[in-house]
């Protein structure tokens, strides 16, 4: 691996492992990928070979192999651990969500569940689509309800008490030895495993929305998302530095989390998301129950999470812009979108 050099080149470079754009080490066998530390390059090198294989072939076509060298397990461009599912584009009907506006005065009448009454088309297209436009991100609270939210926290606890969590990579920064990168577990989750059936009715959810938002979110063809990474913040200071999801194109356009933290209190437990937009000095969000928080994935939203001192849940979906997936799966070779599973965005979701 060896240091970059270019300032222009470290704008469109990143951690495969932590997303991390700082400090940053060059995988010394494709070129293409990049890493913080020794230690992430390794923890990624179970995923990234296959792709890394593919690079060095592509490099030097005229010859069968690179038998003369060793395997140096090291990286290439791919996007950071993410398997997707396929969205087909067209619009139609779903069911239910909410809304709220950042005050936290909620726009609609709530059901007895506690959810709003807004249907998903209407909230895309009155909060949703003009508060992406206008500020970069959207917040909605009150979104499935409390019964439901409390469905998928059980999942989610289930998970994390069974052991299904892995670390998500605490590295301390060479600048700095008491930060760290990120502190979080995570578990990837497609939603067809047992006992996630309510992280699955969730999913069907957002792609409702996005469903309704699409063709009115910029210039994004959105025809395709990541399973959702569920992740845990154990508490004693644990966050994320400040970091872009999506730095070099890899096709992620809008970011959506889930938050599922009861009584969450800010000034006690910390753990707010500050997101620095384009258009604004920055917003703290914090990740209270049953909050919803969309966001433009790019360069235009950099963000980070604050140490949180009391155990943070929280569930991420990333949506992909047709073009730029075709883009990058061309240029880094990455063939991820393959193995994801079908789901089609004309229909509505399931409500099982």
């Amino acid at each position: 691996m060896e240091k970059q050099q270019s300032d222009l080149e470290r704008e469109r470079q990143y951690c495969e492992l932590c997303g991390k754009m700082e400090n940053l080490l060059k995988c010394g066998r494709c070129r293409n990928s990049f890493y913080c530390s020794k230690e992430h390059q390794k923890q990624h090198w179970k995923k990234h070979k296959l792709i890394c294989k593919e690079a060095e072939l592509h490099k030097h076509k005229p010859e069968k192999t690179n038998q003369d060298k060793a395997p140096d397990k090291r990286p290439q461009k791919k996007s950071p651990d993410r398997s997707e599912k396929v969205l087909t584009t067209n619009s139609t009907n779903s069911d239910t969500s909410v809304a709220e506006d950042r005050s936290g005065e909620s726009n609609n009448a709530a059901t007895p569940n506690g959810q709003t009454s807004s249907s998903p088309q209407k909230l895309a297209m009155d909060r949703i689509v003009p508060d992406m436009d206008k500020n970069g991100f959207c917040v909605v609270d009150n979104f499935l309800g409390v019964e439901t939210g409390m469905g998928i926290l059980d999942n989610v606890r289930a998970l994390h008490n069974t052991g299904q969590f892995t670390d998500g990579q605490v590295v301390s920064q060479k600048s700095d030895s008491t930060k760290d990168i990120r502190g979080d577990k995570i578990t990837w989750i497609e939603g067809k495993e047992p006992g996630c059936e309510n992280i699955r009715f969730l999913m069907n959810r957002m792609d409702d929305l996005i469903r309704h938002c699409n063709g009115n979110l910029g210039n994004y063809k959105i025809n395709g998302r990541t399973k959702a990474m569920v992740a845990c913040y154990p508490g004693n200071g644990t966050g994320y530095v400040r970091h872009v999801d999506n730095p070099n194109g890899d096709g992620r356009c809008v970011t959506c989390i889930y938050y599922l933290n009861k009584d969450w209190n800010a000034k006690e437990h910390g753990g707010l998301l500050r997101i620095c937009p384009e258009k604004a000095q920055f917003a703290d969000i914090e990740p209270i129950f049953d909050r919803l928080l969309l966001f433009w994935s790019d360069r235009r939203n950099p963000h980070e999470v604050q140490p949180a001192y009391a155990t943070r849940y929280a569930i991420t979906v990333w949506y992909f812009d047709a073009n730029e997936r075709a883009r990058a799966k061309e240029k880094y070779l990455t063939g991820a979108g393959e193995k994801g599973v079908k789901v089609e965005l004309g229909k509505p979701s399931d409500t099982s």
